[in-house]
């Protein structure tokens, strides 16, 4: 039999491993469904254009005529991919509405916006730095992209 000090020590510690079991559930939770890509909107000398939650501006491809990726191998190199663990949130200016997402091969995630596949220019990691606006490559013009999820052609 017990003693009622025993008992007390005993339900104190299941107390205790409970709350932390569910302290952790809550956690995981959390963590999961706020894991996804933020896009949101910035100023450039371009206008207001797409962003991560970094600054750091996104591209489309004109190449791609639907949310099916075109850019792989080198491409993917000089352009790579806003890849996303979850569904992409969007935050500050950004349309929720226009966000969804297209598997790539290999099983990775990428970010849509208005239907098209983002991409980063691998030479930037400064917010709001646009240094590959209107240029051709990869069989295909090269944009930052506005709000409403269309190609910026100015510069």
């Amino acid at each position: 039999m017990l003693s009622t000090r025993s008992k007390n020590l005993f339900l104190v510690t299941l107390t205790a491993a409970l709350a932390s079991f569910f302290i952790a559930f809550a956690l995981v939770d959390v963590a999961s469904a706020g894991g996804g890509k933020r896009i949101k909107t910035g100023k450039t000398r371009f206008g207001t254009i797409l962003q991560d939650s970094r600054g750091r501006s996104l591209y489309l491809f004109t190449k791609e005529r639907g949310s099916t990726s075109k850019c792989y191998g080198e491409c993917a190199k000089e352009w790579p991919p806003v890849l996303t663990s979850n569904d992409p949130v969007a935050t500050g200016g950004a349309k929720q509405s226009e966000l969804g997402t297209t598997r790539r091969r290999g099983g990775k995630t990428q970010v849509t916006y208005n239907g098209h596949p983002l991409y980063y220019f691998v030479a930037e990691d400064e917010a709001n730095e646009v240094l590959c606006q209107n240029v051709y490559e990869f069989g295909g013009k090269w944009y930052v992209v506005d709000r409403n999820g269309n190609a910026i052609k100015k510069g």
